[in-house]
């Protein structure tokens, strides 16, 4: 219960700070408010570009960490058990 508690106070956090974080960047918003509607569209494709790698970075690297563990346990569960070692006594 706890997990889910903790992932609705970041929700809570995050949702609460997005009027602070939507006036952060000053040059941005006086360059957009000076120029024109192509100029504020370029400002808009560039930040849409410039965030789309973080997320392709990080979707790639958990494809791989997923295919590892995949494979891991397929390799697991494939091995033979390990048996005891048998001994006889002889008269």
């Amino acid at each position: 219960m706890s997990k889910y508690l903790s992932y609705l106070l970041v929700a809570i956090f995050i949702f609460s700070s997005i009027p602070y974080s939507y006036s952060q960047c000053a040059m941005c918003k006086a360059v957009v408010e000076n120029g024109d509607v192509t100029m504020a569209e370029g400002i808009n494709n560039g930040i849409t570009y410039l965030m789309v790698f973080p997320y392709l970075l990080i979707g790639v690297l958990f494809y791989f960490i997923y295919r590892y563990n995949k494979g891991v346990a397929k390799r697991y569960i494939n091995e033979s058990p390990i048996t005891a070692p048998t001994f006889t006594l002889s008269a």
